[in-house]
C-alpha cells in the first residue's frame, strides 16, 4: 500500500505481497484466449538484491549508500566483480572488502557504477548502510491462459517495490496452487484482502514480471476452464456500461460477478478505466475490490476486455482496469508501476 500526495487519490495494488525476454502468447490465432479468474500464488528471486532503505551505519548517522548516490529501489548486481545474488553474499563480500568497493547496479534498467567506501558498525563490521529485498512472493489471479499451450498472463501489474515503484527484476520464478481461507472486508481507508496459504503444488514456472504483470507456462489448465474462451475485445470496443468480472474469492471456486466500467483512459499504459462493484453478493463477501483479485478478467459483451488491478482506499467499491491488450507482450511501456492515482 503506498500514499499518494494530497489532493490525489489513494489506491493499492491488488495483489497480496506476503514478504517484503516476455513470452509470446499466439492469441493471433484464432484472437481468442481462455478467461481465468482463478488464483495463483507467486514466488521469485530477484535478479541481484533491490535497495529497500538507506540507513546509517553508526551513530555519526552516516551512510556510504547515500554518499555514493544509491537510493531506493536501485537493484546492485556486482560488488568488486562478484555477482550479487543474495543479502548473505552482499554481508560476506563486504566483509571482505578492503577499503572502497566497487557496486555495478541497475536503475531503470540503466547499469551504472559507484565507489563506496563500507564503515564499521557498533560490532565492528563493515556495512555500506542499506536494506535489500532478494525474493518476494504473493498471491493474485491468472487472468488469462493460451488456448494453444500454457501460456499465461496475471495481476495486470507488475510486482514492485511498494515504496520506490520500481519493478522487481526477476532471475527465476515459480507458480503454486493456493488455497483460499478466509476475507478481511474493504473497508473505507482500509483496503481488504483475501487470505490464503501457499499449497505446495508448484504448477508451473514464471517468465516474466512485467509493468503490466507476469506471465509465464502452467504445469495444467485449472480444471473446468478449457472451453471458457473468449475473443479478445480491443480497446477502441471499450466502453462504458455493464460489464463482469471472473474472480475467485472463497472455497466456493470461480464466479461471474458484475461491474459498472467508467472514465476510459484509451491513451494510459495501466489505469485504463475506472470499475465499480455492482453485484450485491460480492459486495457482501468482500465489500467490494479486495487484495489478492489482482488480474481478475474483465468481459464486456462477450469478449475479454481488460483486468482489474487496483482499488481504492477511499472507496473499497471501486478501482481500475488495464486494457487486455495492454497485457499482451511487448504491448507496455512504463517505466515505473504506477502506484498512486
Amino acid at each position: 500500500m503506498t500514499k499518494s500526495k494530497a489532493p490525489t487519490r489513494l489506491i493499492v495494488f491488488l495483489t497480496a505481497i506476503m514478504i517484503f525476454s516476455v513470452i509470446s502468447v499466439s492469441a493471433a490465432n484464432g484472437d481468442t484466449l481462455i478467461a481465468a479468474g482463478t488464483p495463483l500464488g507467486v514466488r521469485f528471486r530477484t535478479e541481484g538484491v533491490m535497495i529497500t532503505g538507506i540507513r546509517p551505519v553508526n551513530d555519526s548517522e552516516a551512510s556510504p549508500a547515500l554518499d555514493a548516490g544509491l537510493r531506493r529501489g536501485d537493484v546492485i548486481v556486482f560488488i568488486n566483480d562478484r555477482k550479487i545474488q543474495s543479502a548473505d553474499t552482499l554481508l560476506d563480500t563486504v566483509k571482505n572488502s578492503e577499503g572502497k568497493v566497487t557496486v555495478k547496479y541497475l536503475r531503470a534498467g540503466k547499469e551504472m557504477t559507484a565507489t563506496l567506501t563500507p564503515l564499521r558498525d557498533s560490532d565492528g563490521e563493515l556495512r555500506l548502510g542499506l536494506w535489500v529485498r532478494e525474493s518476494a512472493s504473493g498471491i493474485g489471479t491468472i487472468t488469462f491462459i493460451d488456448p494453444s499451450g500454457s501460456t499465461f498472463a496475471g495481476l495486470g501489474h507488475g510486482i514492485c517495490d511498494p515504496e520506490s515503484g520500481a519493478l522487481l527484476p526477476m532471475a527465476e520464478g515459480t507458480v503454486e496452487d493456493v488455497i483460499l481461507t478466509g476475507i478481511t472486508a474493504g473497508k473505507r481507508g482500509a483496503p481488504g484482502e483475501l487470505h490464503g496459504f501457499f499449497s505446495g503444488k508448484q504448477n508451473g514456472k514464471l517468465s516474466a514480471n512485467t509493468f503490466s504483470g507476469i506471465t509465464g507456462i502452467l504445469s495444467s489448465v485449472p480444471e473446468g476452464l478449457e472451453n471458457e474462451l473468449y475473443p479478445i475485445g480491443k480497446r477502441n470496443e471499450v466502453h462504458e456500461g455493464e460489464a463482469y468480472i471472473f474472480t475467485t474469492v472463497d472455497g466456493e471456486g470461480r464466479k461471474k460477478y458484475s461491474i459498472e466500467i467508467s472514465k476510459i483512459d484509451a491513451g494510459g499504459s495501466q489505469k485504463n478505466f475506472t470499475v465499480t462493484v455492482t453485484d450485491p453478493s460480492l459486495l457482501e463477501k468482500t465489500g467490494g475490490i479486495v487484495q489478492g483479485m489482482s488480474g481478475s478478467p474483465i468481459i464486456q459483451d462477450g469478449k475479454l476486455i481488460g483486468a482489474i488491478t487496483h482499488v481504492l482506499v477511499s472507496d473499497p467499491t471501486s478501482g481500475y482496469g488495464i486494457f487486455i491488450e495492454n497485457m499482451l507482450p511487448a504491448s507496455n511501456t512504463a517505466s515505473l508501476c504506477d502506484i498512486a492515482a
